[in-house]
């Protein structure tokens, strides 16, 4: 009897060892073909610690995360973005789940939170670093991004004409650690406070129905 007991304790060990094993791997698995299912949409509209801030509150955005793109230097630095001269635009390359937010409503979130008409310039942040730009990545995303240019540019969202540019992205880096999240870990600094809760406020007003589940319950 003892010995028929640990070999069904045995038993159970490794049928127990079995399924945790293919759990996980069932787990890989699954985030693996999550993963495929993603994709990207960069977009450039100013200080990029806004545009972070506000799409990582839309649903089905699975990051939001701060970088360079379209510039000469390979790997620039905030200090050389930030000179003008590298012609970098500050940018947020967003990971997206199509099936729950589509690059058309990505677009319109993109059209009502800055300003599309003032050249290289939002506000008070003046240079090339700061334009109004939309760095597609395939050129579906560059007929999508037209055909949403010319709709609301026709429309009487803006009284002045659009000047965002549509272009190839290239040279795209991730921007430093510092600048990753900044709204969430600043919530207090003084731009914050002043210039990106203010426009989460009218962003939130505007688009309930795409903010995600724990925005709308913050509230």
């Amino acid at each position: 009897m003892k010995i028929l007991s640990r070999l069904l304790a045995v038993l159970a060990l490794i049928v127990t060892t079995a399924s945790v094993s293919y759990g996980q791997q069932s787990n890989k698995m699954e985030k693996a073909m999550d993963a495929t299912n993603l994709e990207k949409a960069t977009f450039g509209a100013g200080c990029f610690w806004c545009v972070e801030a506000v799409f990582e509150e839309v649903k089905g955005v699975k990051s939001a995360v701060a970088g360079y793109a379209g510039g000469d230097v390979k790997d620039p630095t905030y200090q050389q973005v930030s000179s003008g001269t590298t012609g970098h635009a500050e940018v947020t390359r967003i990971t997206y789940d199509p099936s729950v937010v589509s690059y058309e409503q990505l677009l319109e979130v993109f059209w009502h939170t800055h300003n599309p008409t003032t050249k290289n310039r939002q506000g008070a942040d003046v240079g090339p670093q700061y334009r109004s730009v939309i760095f597609y990545h395939n050129e579906e995303q560059k007929e999508i991004a037209e055909k949403s240019l010319g709709k609301t540019d026709s429309s009487d969202l803006w009284e002045d004409p659009i000047v965002t540019k549509i272009q190839p992205l290239t040279n795209y880096s991730k921007a430093e650690n510092y600048h990753q999240n900044y709204y969430e870990n600043n919530p207090n600094a003084g731009y914050c406070s002043v210039v990106i809760a203010p426009k989460l406020k009218k962003f939130r007003k505007e688009f309930k129905h795409l903010l995600k589940d724990k925005v709308e319950q913050s509230k």
